[in-house]
């Protein structure tokens, strides 16, 4: 425990000193706010009993093909407007409002909920912008959880600006991104097994002097120049 103790005590350094902080957060940021995560032991990709492999329930062409099936999958593995946001979540929008952003993977809006001011949803999310594919016209959120019918024009209704399987990232979210990781001097990553490209080859563009953090349950194995922290983020971050 001593040994985790310092390793927290250098983070609260390396925050303390840096001018600019980037946190790059994946799905772990959110379990401590009842929503599952993707790809561990008990995570949403771990399931069998869907039509589909995971990846392909979340793709376009699913929701295209097959718009019942894709419904009702997200419908009920990918909504949860009643969560709140964690001390994670929290913490994050205090040190980003300050000197920083928080480029996202997750979709649920949990950051912004928490008051932070710069972030980046880097695959959109599941409650802006929920539009009919066929004429654009959009819906809010609670009317999607009820039907993806656009009943004027026979369209197919779509989760807001999430970015699905077989999807481009939106060009501003990606440009954002990459200039918000060249600007930072400390990289943060939290919650994510960094294993889902392009958001793990944003990377590439930090700083060669540009300090970094890997806050996950289980090691990234990365570099020994990282300061790995194998931990719960939320245990981590409630220390700050």
């Amino acid at each position: 425990m001593e040994f985790m103790t310092d390793k927290i005590e250098e983070l609260k350094e390396l925050i303390d000193q840096a001018h600019y902080v980037a946190f790059l957060t994946g799905a772990g940021v959110s379990t401590p706010s009842g929503i599952p995560d993707y790809r561990s032991k008990n995570g949403l990709y771990k399931k069998k009993d869907y039509n589909f492999p995971p990846e392909y329930m979340l793709s376009h062409d699913n929701l295209v093909k097959h718009p019942d099936i894709f419904h009702e999958f997200v419908v009920e593995n990918m909504y949860f407007p009643d969560a709140e946001p964690n001390i994670i979540h929290k913490k994050m929008a205090e040190i980003s409002n300050q000197k920083g952003v928080i480029v996202t993977q997750n979709v649920d809006k949990l950051h912004t909920k928490a008051g932070a001011k710069n972030v980046v949803e880097f695959h959109g999310n599941l409650y802006d912008h929920i539009h009919c594919l066929t004429c654009g016209k959009e819906f809010d959120y609670k009317y999607y959880l009820k039907d993806y019918h656009h009943h004027e024009d026979d369209g197919i209704i779509r989760p807001g600006t999430t970015v699905l399987y077989g999807e481009n990232i939106d060009p501003n979210n990606l440009e954002n991104a990459v200039k918000a990781i060249q600007r930072a001097d400390l990289l943060i990553v939290a919650g994510t097994s960094f294993k889902v490209y392009p958001f793990a080859g944003l990377l590439a563009y930090r700083q060669p002097n540009a300090k970094m953090v890997a806050i996950n349950k289980e090691n990234l194995g990365m570099d020994s120049s990282v300061l790995a922290i194998t931990d719960d983020a939320a245990n981590v971050f409630a220390q700050l």
